[in-house]
């Protein structure tokens, strides 16, 4: 079955870096559209990023255009997110989705916490 597993989160002061990775397994990772899809305390489900399946093109939504980089390896099965210049407002648990952000197979998350 589809088995998504991320992992990379931590906690990080302001302005610093963090590289969140996806581990794929149970599909045919390299026919997918992949996304990361982000849920702060209180809030709706987010998305990030979206990558096609053969890496572009690529798109970003809202704040992390310009901050993030989506980028995958399908020789590996793996999907990644550099996320650079973080803020408060990035905190939040962070999910690979496959397919549609929305409605797809997700992972359980790896959290990422930005703090002083």
């Amino acid at each position: 079955q589809v088995q998504l597993v991320e992992s990379g989160g931590d906690l990080v002061r302001p302005g610093g870096s963090l590289t969140l990775s996806c581990a794929a397994s149970g599909f045919a990772f390299s026919r997918r559209y992949m996304n990361w899809v982000r849920q702060a305390p209180g809030k709706e489900l987010e998305l990030v990023a979206g990558i096609a399946s053969d890496g572009s093109p690529t798109t970003y939504r809202g704040s992390a255009r310009g901050r993030f980089t989506i980028s995958r390896d399908n020789a590996k099965d793996m999907l990644y997110l550099q996320m650079n210049n973080l803020t408060s407002e990035d905190t939040a648990i962070y999910h690979c989705v496959k397919d549609t952000w929305r409605t797809g197979d997700r992972g359980p998350g790896t959290q990422v916490t930005v703090s002083s």
